[in-house]
């Protein structure tokens, strides 16, 4: 009989063999991923969310590491208001920033960025009258408490919050406990579309094109391939350049290009400008957090060049406008905005930036958002039929893959979506939103209990 090892083991050993292989090798860097990420997440959760740090870890960031995650050693100081982790001869730091929240530490550190004294009133209608959670009728309250059902084993799907607006008034709403309408919770790549509503902005304000080229030095040279590519095109995931693929993550996405940029390489952006184009633009669709940063940058220029400028925009345009007064965005260390997944806030705040769509774009009667560019969101990029995607959104309209895998959404539904189970489901024609999150590593990242979720909720309200 041949001896054998499980693929837990053997990933591990292959782990700490390329660790050995030195600093300077692609493989070896690749180590720097799980202990930056690591590190930076613990100190998010401690002082931007507020969370227990080792129930953190155990829930979101061991479960993510696979085999190796019982394997990082990790640290929260308080009092230093930083985190530590360690792995493999791989070891990181993470400080906290104030309002720009945490940032691994790479190497020197401008000053940390601060959002200016508010200037701008709330416009968006009280959604809540207090923060005391609203239990809703008993059929909606069944609906929650199904979708809070914990499994009686591992992958488990540690439900956190979920709210249910309709017609921009909370109706049902749960947390679990330790949790509230004020915890500030990370929606990992829901923040995209919080990026998709920096966009529009500006293209209201006249200050960008999504037709043109991404206006990056060298780019739209003459001769230059990248020039074709638009921001459009980066918007929807079909830019043609080699950004990698964060469609899969798992433990061996620590080779992937826009992984390692996300948690590897302290200027998100800058690591992508010379990247190549290897496909048409606009023909295949190619999911990559590293499309998303380099329109990050775009929106961090556009404010005015810096992390303080990328800051103020964001709260003056969007979260204070809309009431997201338990939101945080951190930055990388260069102040670009990490527009792909950095984004923490309550669940309330995820529910106002769905009803921004509801309400196409229009706050307290305000223009937020250029007319159609809520239709623009949700129009299916070509090339995503099997997954159904939109620009910056997930969505089910014109795609009959993405309704058979979300039987329930109905045809005009879209969706915020992030890793490890976070939803905003954005449902315009019966003007609700409903918002899910929560560190859940089970199949199909949650999938078919939110749908179901979805079928209940709607069958409790009215038309």
């Amino acid at each position: 009989m041949t001896a054998s090892i499980s693929p837990a083991l053997a990933s591990t050993l292959i782990l700490v063999a390329l660790g050995a292989a030195g600093c300077n090798t692609l493989a070896g860097r690749a180590l720097d991923v799980p202990v930056h990420l690591a590190a930076h997440q613990l100190c998010s959760a401690a002082f931007v969310g507020g969370l227990d740090p080792q129930r953190y870890f155990d829930e979101a960031v061991k479960p993510e590491g696979g085999s190796i995650g019982g394997l990082i050693r990790h640290h929260v100081d308080v009092d230093r208001r930083e985190a530590t982790a360690s792995f493999a001869g791989r070891s990181s730091r993470a400080v906290w920033r104030g309002s720009a929240g945490c940032v691994v530490v790479q190497g020197p550190l401008p000053p940390a960025p601060i959002v200016p004294p508010r200037d701008r009133a709330t416009l968006m209608p009280q959604i809540a009258e207090t923060a005391v959670p609203i239990a809703g009728s008993p059929q909606l309250a069944d609906a929650l408490d199904k979708a809070f059902a914990e499994t009686p084993r591992a992958p488990h799907r540690a439900t956190k919050a979920i709210v249910v607006l309709k017609d921009g008034r909370i109706v049902a709403e749960k947390y679990a406990v330790g949790f509230g309408a004020d915890t500030p919770l990370p929606g990992w790549s829901m923040t995209k579309t919080m990026t998709n509503a920096a966009l529009g902005v500006l293209v209201r304000q006249g200050r960008i094109d999504m037709n043109a080229p991404l206006p990056f030095p060298g780019w739209s040279d003459a001769g230059n391939p990248r020039r074709q590519v638009t921001l459009d095109h980066l918007l929807r995931m079909s830019s043609g350049l080699d950004l990698g693929d964060s469609m899969n993550p798992g433990l061996m996405s620590i080779f992937d290009r826009s992984t390692q940029v996300m948690f590897a390489v302290p200027d998100t952006a800058g690591a992508l400008e010379h990247v190549k184009l290897v496909a048409t633009p606009g023909v295949s669709f190619r999911y990559a957090d590293g499309s998303t940063q380099l329109l990050s940058r775009l929106i961090r220029e556009r404010a005015g060049g810096t992390g303080n400028d990328a800051l103020a925009f964001v709260h003056r345009e969007l979260f204070w406008p809309l009431g997201m007064n338990h939101s945080t965005l951190e930055l990388d260390a260069a102040g670009t905005p990490l527009g792909a997944v950095g984004l923490w806030a309550s669940a309330r705040d995820w529910a106002r930036l769905g009803q921004l769509y509801v309400d196409d774009g229009v706050v307290g009667g305000v223009r937020i958002l250029p007319v159609g560019w809520v239709d623009y969101t949700a129009r299916l990029t070509p090339g995503s039929e099997a997954y159904g995607y939109g620009a910056g959104v997930w969505t089910n309209r014109g795609n009959s893959a993405g309704a058979q895998r979300r039987p329930h959404f109905p045809p005009d539904s879209f969706m915020a979506r992030g890793h490890q189970g976070q939803y905003a489901i954005i449902i315009p024609s019966r003007r609700i939103v409903i918002v899910r999150m929560g560190p859940a590593f089970t199949p199909f990242g949650e999938m078919p209990v939110v749908d179901q979720l979805v079928g209940d909720v709607l069958a409790a309200l009215p038309s």
